[in-house]
């Protein structure tokens, strides 16, 4: 385990964890989902990094430059391939300092990724908060399909307020493959801000966000943003658990069977060729509006 501090801030990090935060502090205060005790899977954890795919490509099949791929479905996600391959794999640690530390992962052609690459993140703890900066080269002697995401699930209380502004929404099929896009307010329309814990049940990918997400909590407010090619982002709230996920995703799900022409986001990369993203969590203290209760 790995353990960052600058001024306000605290993190825990598990590389051989899928590079899995385990806990984001600030000023004491949970500002992702903490994970329990010797957690065993990314899944308990606070975030950690998709690559070189996010979210769900469809029974794990696709057709890329005229090779058929089929990828093995994630336990418990039958019978699609969920998030790549980096949060199921122990990362090497680079370098670390006080408040950052360098996580590098190397990948061989295999049936989980037919194309061998490396990726690298970079967690900084700033005085405002943290930023992550998630990377993926091509080490192939072929072009391959990349797209990156980072998995944050933040930490709510019962009347947390969620706002994102974003135009529109994946209608999901009954195994969680986007169909077609619908006006946001079709599930649930995030802009003017909405309570996490009395929304539905949400687990879709909004298209056209600008960029930003804002937490406001009873005592601060947490503010989610990303790089400009984070298109889309995918709110997972269960209504339970204490936590709403928001992830920035550089592509849509199931981008990789999307009809041609279409604007996935999923980038192509040439032998050498690097895709990045980058996602920054912030945290301020709140001051109630007048007649608000605090």
């Amino acid at each position: 385990m790995i353990e960052l501090g600058r001024e306000d801030w605290s993190l825990t990090l598990r590389p051989e964890l899928g590079a899995a935060v385990t806990r984001l502090t600030w000023r004491g205060r949970d500002i992702l989902r903490p994970a329990p005790d010797g957690a065993t899977h990314p899944l308990e954890t606070g975030s950690f990094p998709l690559v070189p795919y996010a979210n769900r490509i469809d029974r794990g099949a696709f057709v890329f430059h005229g090779r058929s791929v089929a990828l093995p479905p994630t336990p418990g996600f039958e019978p699609h391939a969920l998030h790549g391959v980096g949060w199921m794999q122990a990362w090497t640690v680079l370098q670390t300092g006080p408040a950052s530390v360098d996580l590098g992962l190397a990948a061989y052609a295999t049936a989980d990724w037919p194309w061998a690459w490396t990726a690298s993140c970079r967690l900084d703890l700033e005085a405002d908060g943290l930023r992550v900066a998630l990377s993926i080269t091509n080490d192939d002697a072929e072009s391959m399909p990349a797209g990156l995401g980072l998995h944050p699930y933040f930490a709510i209380e019962p009347g947390t307020v969620l706002s994102v502004a974003t135009g529109q929404v994946w209608l999901n099929d009954d195994t969680e493959i986007p169909m077609r896009l619908a006006p946001a307010s079709t599930v649930m329309d995030w802009a003017d801000g909405a309570t996490v814990s009395a929304a539905p049940f949400v687990d879709n990918a909004y298209a056209g966000w600008d960029g930003r997400a804002l937490l406001r909590h009873a005592r601060h407010d947490v503010t989610l943003t990303a790089s400009a090619n984070t298109g889309w982002m995918q709110v997972y709230a269960p209504g339970a658990g204490g936590f709403v996920c928001l992830e920035p995703v550089t592509h849509r799900p199931n981008a990789h069977n999307a009809p041609s022409g279409e604007d996935t986001g999923l980038a192509v990369l040439a032998p050498g060729q690097t895709l990045s993203m980058s996602m920054q969590i912030t945290a301020s203290e709140r001051i109630p509006t007048p007649g608000e209760d605090r």
